[in-house]
């Protein structure tokens, strides 16, 4: 470990940090990383992109009820905000003048960058601030990219499971890769490495919820260097622990995904008002680097990768970060409570909440979390017994929420939590009381919002990603969706009760099925169940949806007729979960009357209906679907 002190040298169009394991090339007074040099290698970053793509951050944005605009940030003004023998941070700020003439992004923007001495990586933070007067404008996405150098990065790691070399750019062009129905996948026809030939590439198949990640990255050869990014908190990123974002893919691109939309669409843009004020610290994160000068070591640049990921969780909040905007931890305040489930169909007694998640965000109604873009959030796992910490808050006014494994819904607190420095506020047992009517009748899946549990087929072979082949992410396979239709020819899904079994039998996206004229056509879905006896009154049927795409969803009871209709809902979502390869995205729950006139003594059925035709990517996955009878005691 080198203890250089930390230089900066200002040369040109350039400003330059240097450590002596690190050395930072910045582009004055932009703000993009034009160099990165590291373990022999005079720039980790692609030499042959221009400068202003190798290492830099961008927004997608439009003007209320406008057109998606992409621009890179970029500064104006750089300035070294703090240096001593063991660290610099430097600045590169972009304020937006309100009286500007045009359509420009009415935010101001300060980027910045910390080398500290003997540290092998460096940290990477950004400031967006409104004041007050800018005009009305929707956020979809912000992140920091970095393209690698592509003849050195071909091997990806983004967990322990997902791990492989990776297709070149070149792959992707129309010489020697087919691009398919959906247009981030390319079929590889004669990729430069002949191992891949035959694969699908498609950037959404690495994909991982914030709850899952942490750390990704590339390794290279000769040197062998390891490129990893770093999020030691997921506080400042959009959408909470189930949101998911992209990670890194073909390039080869290395992310720091903030901000975005996937897998929820528009219900989780951040829309500010004219004149709204609004701050938010993005980051820090950390990119890190590691090499090996054995190759056969280069699996532990991985392992090295995930305790580095440790450390700079323990260190979070950090202590050495300039801006007053970022809070350390002196600053911030904790809670901690016990949350308890009250089912009375499940137990007598209260059940601890195992392995919930718990968080606090600024958002104040149940399940809102998922689409709160403008805020923090904090999360953590209950333990056995459901008890929770949740340390290191931003001082402020939060909603208490919680969603419980093996329980429908979401649970959000009556009172508010207020937060303030250097306080610990304890808020005792808290009962969480999901929706329930009357006992179960029969349910199919396991309440976890997602569609794991369900049928997920093999993939097409001429469609394989060999990563996911015998994988329990299977259904990041390209081309899923079509296979309902090999499954189901002719006739669409029935799932009796008490027989089948939904892991073989229930299939994992309700989406259009492909006729005998390659049409696609609406499906329904039959659910039959026997009744010893009917109980008068209303009978409940619980859905839980783990995604929705452009869907149009009828129920009926009995009889596909109208007369037999008991739930309708249009154009549901935005989710775009099927094409880009997830098994979840926004979770929704729908409580739908069944009237015991709808039933009889011994079999019946209720059908769901995909009413959506002609649309081979629109779907809907179910988390957990549950009928509850009624509480009345009289039998019909």
């Amino acid at each position: 470990m080198s203890n250089k002190k930390v230089s900066l040298i200002s040369k040109g169009p350039y400003v330059i940090l240097d450590n002596g394991l690190v050395k930072l090339t910045i582009l004055k007074p932009q703000g993009y990383l034009s160099g990165i040099a590291y373990g022999g290698m005079d720039n980790v970053l692609d030499p042959k992109s221009n400068e202003s793509s190798r290492g830099y951050w961008d927004v997608n944005w439009s003007l209320p009820g406008g057109q998606d605009r992409y621009q890179l940030l970029r500064g104006v003004e750089y300035s070294v905000v703090r240096t001593s023998n063991d660290e610099i941070e430097v600045s590169f700020k972009n304020e937006y003048d309100p009286s500007t003439k045009g359509n420009d992004l009415p935010l101001s923007v300060d980027i910045r960058y910390i080398l500290k001495t003997g540290v092998s990586g460096f940290h990477c933070y950004s400031i967006y601030e409104r004041p007050s007067g800018r005009r009305a404008f929707d956020l979809a996405q912000t992140r920091m990219a970095f393209k690698l150098r592509p003849e050195k990065f071909h091997y990806m790691a983004i967990s322990d499971e997902k791990q492989r070399v990776m297709p070149m750019p070149q792959d992707l062009l129309p010489d020697r890769g087919k691009q398919l129905i959906v247009p981030e996948s390319v079929l590889l026809m004669d990729p430069i490495n002949p191992d891949l030939k035959g694969e699908v590439d498609d950037k959404y198949q690495y994909s991982v919820d914030n709850k899952d990640g942490g750390v990704h990255g590339w390794i290279s050869s000769g040197p062998v260097i390891g490129f990893w990014i770093i999020f030691p908190s997921h506080e400042f990123r959009n959408g909470g622990p189930t949101k998911q974002n992209l990670t890194a893919h073909t390039g080869p691109a290395c992310l720091a995904m903030l901000h975005g939309t996937h897998y929820i669409g528009q219900d989780i843009l951040a829309h500010f008002g004219e004149g709204e004020t609004w701050r938010k610290v993005f980051g820090p994160f950390f990119v890190y680097l590691n090499s090996t000068s054995d190759v056969s070591n280069a699996h532990n640049l991985w392992v090295d990768a995930k305790n580095q990921r440790l450390l700079e969780e323990m260190a979070w909040p950090y202590d050495f970060v300039s801006s007053p905007y970022y809070l350390n931890a002196r600053e911030r305040g904790s809670v901690s409570g016990r949350l308890l489930v009250q089912d009375r169909y499940v137990s007598d007694s209260l059940i601890p909440a195992k392995n919930a998640y718990v968080g606090l965000s600024a958002a104040t109604t149940e399940g809102s979390w998922q689409t709160e873009s403008k805020g923090y959030q904090f999360w953590v796992q209950t333990d056995s017994n459901g008890n929770f910490t949740i340390k290191n808050v931003i001082p402020g006014v939060y909603g208490l929420h919680g969603w419980v494994p093996g329980f429908i819904g979401d649970y959000v607190a009556k009172a508010r939590v207020t937060i303030s420095a250097g306080s610990h506020s304890e808020l005792g047992n808290l009962t969480y009381v999901p929706l329930r009517d009357g006992p179960t009748i029969w349910d199919i899946g396991f309440p976890d919002r997602t569609a794991i549990g369900s049928y997920v087929p093999d993939v097409n072979p001429t469609y394989v990603n060999k990563l996911f082949v015998n994988s329990p992410e299977k259904y990041r396979q390209y081309g899923l969706w079509d296979r309902y239709s090999d499954v189901h020819p002719e006739f669409d899904q029935t799932f009796t009760i008490g027989i089948n079994d939904p892991k073989k039998d229930w299939f994992f996206a309700h989406v259009d099925r492909r006729d005998a004229n390659d049409k696609y056509v609406p499906s329904t879905w039959a659910i039959k169940f026997n009744l010893k006896s009917v109980t008068s009154g209303t009978y409940k049927l619980r859905l839980a949806i783990a995604s929705a795409t452009r869907s149009d969803l009828k129920v009926f009871v009995s009889h596909t007729d109208e007369a037999h209709q008991v739930f309708q809902v249009t154009n549901l979502g935005a989710d775009n979960t099927v094409c880009r390869h997830g098994i979840h995205g926004l979770y929704r729950l729908y409580s739908i009357d069944v009237s015991s006139v709808l039933l009889v003594r011994g079999d019946n059925s209720i059908f769901l209906t995909q009413a959506r035709g002609g649309d081979e990517l629109c779907g809907i996955l179910y988390d957990y679907l549950r009928l509850e009878g009624p509480v009345a005691s009289e039998t019909i």
